[in-house]
């Protein structure tokens, strides 16, 4: 099974364009109407949907952190440093990530985008 994934708020749409060009199944925080939501809010979210969250903002590393620490479950979390000149790259690294990896490999992980 593929992975599905969930964009944070400020990732641009091209990611989610190209993602979708290519067959992946990508939800958009502002189609999901989370968009608003907080960071921890967010990330339940994601994990209701089973989803993994994409995103570029740091506190999500604390949030990880921070669950994993406690117990809380999430399913996962793929997270880059912004870069707007990387946007091809980002596509390209998330679609074989959702292709290759399954729920199961990345569930409670915080997986860095190279």
């Amino acid at each position: 099974m593929s992975l599905q994934l969930l964009m944070d708020a400020h990732i641009e749409a091209e990611i989610t364009q190209r993602l979708r060009a290519r067959g992946v199944d990508v939800l958009t925080a502002q189609e999901d109407g989370a968009d608003l939501l907080s960071d921890p809010l967010l990330l339940d979210r994601a994990t209701e949907l089973g989803r993994v969250l994409f995103t570029y903002d740091q506190d999500f590393c604390g949030e990880t952190a921070r669950r994993l620490r406690e117990g809380v479950p999430f399913f996962a979390v793929f997270y880059a440093h912004s870069d707007r000149s990387r946007l091809k790259e980002f596509a390209e690294w998330l679609e074989m990530y959702a292709v290759l990896m399954s729920p199961e490999e990345v569930r409670g992980r915080l997986i860095f985008i190279p």
